[in-house]
């Protein structure tokens, strides 16, 4: 027989860096754990009484704003987005953050004539596979003329306003990439 109620904990390390969230399920009177789950953060110091709007509080988490991957100092593998364990070392691997540069090349592009909502106002625009000179590959926006893009461009990262939702106008920013 299962107990219809749930219960969730959560454990904070003492270097405030993951938090640690335990699923228990109560069986037949006993706590049986059925899921365990670990998340990396960076908290964002905020003073009592100091009070900020939403935009800043965005500004405030690096990790938007900046191209972080993490890298494996056993084997030296870099990824993008971030892995919280190295696919190649398995549990030998020590995972750290790391920034990346942005600078890379066009591998494969496409133009892109009929956006997704939001996005159609831009078209068409070039879409392309960026190969970044530390080795990671990403999606991102090239903002040129769509006929001066070409496989191998060199280009370098440049941080704009992706949109803006909802009725308070919150304000999305993110990686596009420009010609070198």
């Amino acid at each position: 027989m299962v107990a219809i109620f749930n219960a969730d904990a959560s454990y904070v390390s003492h270097k405030d860096t993951c938090v640690v969230y335990i699923r228990l399920v109560l069986i037949r009177y006993e706590w049986v754990i059925i899921g365990i789950s670990i998340f990396k953060y960076r908290p964002v110091k905020v003073l009592y009484g100091d009070c900020m709007g939403v935009p800043r509080f965005w500004r405030h988490i690096s990790s938007r704003y900046n191209l972080i991957g993490t890298r494996c100092t056993t084997c030296d593998e870099y990824y993008f987005p971030p892995r919280t364990m190295c696919p190649k070392c398995r549990r030998d691997g020590v995972i750290e953050d790391y920034q990346f540069s942005g600078h890379g090349e066009v591998v494969t592009y496409t133009i892109i004539h009929t956006a997704a909502e939001g996005f159609d106002k831009e078209t068409p625009y070039p879409l392309a596979v960026i190969q970044l000179d530390e080795g990671p590959r990403m999606t991102g926006q090239v903002i040129c003329d769509p006929e001066d893009i070409v496989i191998g461009m060199r280009v370098k990262p440049v941080f704009r306003r992706l949109g803006e939702d909802g009725a308070a106008g919150i304000i999305y920013y993110g990686t596009k990439f420009t010609p070198a």
